[in-house]
């Protein structure tokens, strides 16, 4: 029972180890889609933005759809925060005692990656239509076209990071249940004598 694991990490009370904690598949991948938030972020909040010499308000380079550049925005920076997020309790998880609070949390990376996942898919068909359909005398001179290419293609990048992230996690949830469960069926035979030695003998 000493290398018994509930759900990818061994019991709790060891020291946190960066270097195992950095070579898991389930922290590189998130490290991406942490990184892959932050070039949408920024490639869309810096240059998704442009004006033309005879209008004074800025408009989005995304077929001029303030839509398309807010929902970036509000998605990548909601992204970065879910992966910081992720990111810490992946560093905590080994310190949690209970079983079922270890179920949650991997359950919840499960249902938060799905998510996720759908939303970027969404996102790269939104903003890759509404680049399509751009007019070039909106923006004559192509300011951003690369900011916006770049937000599409990590966008679409991201649809698999955040796939691959759901998948890790399932296979942590089933690797953890047939995990828990050998551990509860499990019996000390030292344990099991000393229980029968305990219970009154029928006369």
């Amino acid at each position: 029972m000493d290398g018994f694991q509930a759900y990818g990490a061994g019991k709790a009370g060891g020291a946190f180890d960066p270097v195992t904690f950095f070579r898991q598949p389930q922290t590189a991948v998130r490290i991406l889609c942490w990184l892959f938030s932050i070039v949408i972020l920024g490639c869309v909040a810096n240059e998704g933005y442009v004006n033309r010499p005879d209008e004074v308000e800025e408009f989005c380079i995304f077929n001029r759809n303030q839509s398309a550049c807010s929902y970036a925005v509000a998605m990548g920076t909601l992204c970065f925060l879910c992966c910081s997020a992720f990111l810490a309790l992946d560093v905590y998880f080994p310190q949690i005692t209970g079983v079922k609070d270890r179920k949650k949390a991997v359950m919840a990376d499960i249902g938060v990656s799905a998510v996720w996942c759908l939303v970027w898919f969404l996102g790269f068909c939104f903003l890759a239509n509404q680049w399509q359909v751009s007019k070039e005398e909106d923006n004559p001179l192509n300011e951003g076209a690369d900011a916006a290419r770049a937000a599409i293609i990590f966008s679409f990048l991201s649809v698999f990071s955040w796939a691959i992230q759901s998948l890790l996690a399932i296979y942590r949830f089933k690797l953890g249940a047939d995990s828990v469960t050998f551990d509860q069926e499990y019996v000390d035979p030292n344990q099991q004598e000393a229980l029968q030695e305990a219970l009154p003998t029928e006369e």
